[in-house]
């Protein structure tokens, strides 16, 4: 069931959000390069089709799963945020959040804390699951405060976590127990 914070539309994506998700993807790789792991030149290459198994909703109760972001039901894709679960058995206790981004034009008007909220919520009914972790550019100072109210803590730095044109950036690592 969709959820809805602040009057932002929160639900989980699936196969015909596929291009909606990959424009807002590419136009947040352009944007912030230093926020993700993956290049907007590799995205291209890659193309749409590498977030079709995310996308599918098979996993979805086992922790594997995109949600959006939309002003109301009939607007565009304004934000973004994964999570996908360790595979391995030690560390299945664990997930990743992943690829957040919101549109600079709604920046301020609580879509992130949105996206979260719902991740946290559906993060809450995964059996077994006792962690999220996440990485977060050192620079970034609203992203780290929002996480931070949501209850994740820093546990590390990964010095030159990413490599951005030559521009070594250092990456905060966060976690929080559910």
């Amino acid at each position: 069931m969709p959820s809805t914070d602040n009057a932002i539309l929160v639900r989980q994506l699936g196969p015909a959000d596929r291009d909606a998700y990959f424009q807002l993807r590419l136009r947040g790789l352009n944007e912030h390069p230093e926020a993700f792991g993956q290049s907007y030149e590799e995205a291209l290459a890659k193309g749409a089709a590498q977030h079709d198994v995310m996308l599918q909703s098979s996993q979805a109760a086992d922790g594997d799963f995109l949600l959006g972001a939309y002003a109301s039901a009939d607007a565009p894709l304004i934000g973004v945020v994964g999570l996908a679960r360790n595979q391995r058995d030690r560390e299945r206790h664990k997930a990743t959040v992943f690829g957040m981004y919101v549109a600079q034009e709604v920046v301020g008007r609580g879509v992130g804390r949105a996206l979260l909220n719902e991740l946290l919520a559906r993060a809450a009914r995964i059996e077994g699951l006792l962690q999220l972790q996440l990485m977060v550019d050192s620079h970034n100072q609203p992203a780290r405060k929002l996480y931070e109210s949501l209850g994740f803590r820093r546990y590390g730095c990964e010095v030159g976590g990413l490599n951005v044109g030559g521009v070594l950036h250092d990456t905060d690592l966060m976690a929080r127990f559910m």
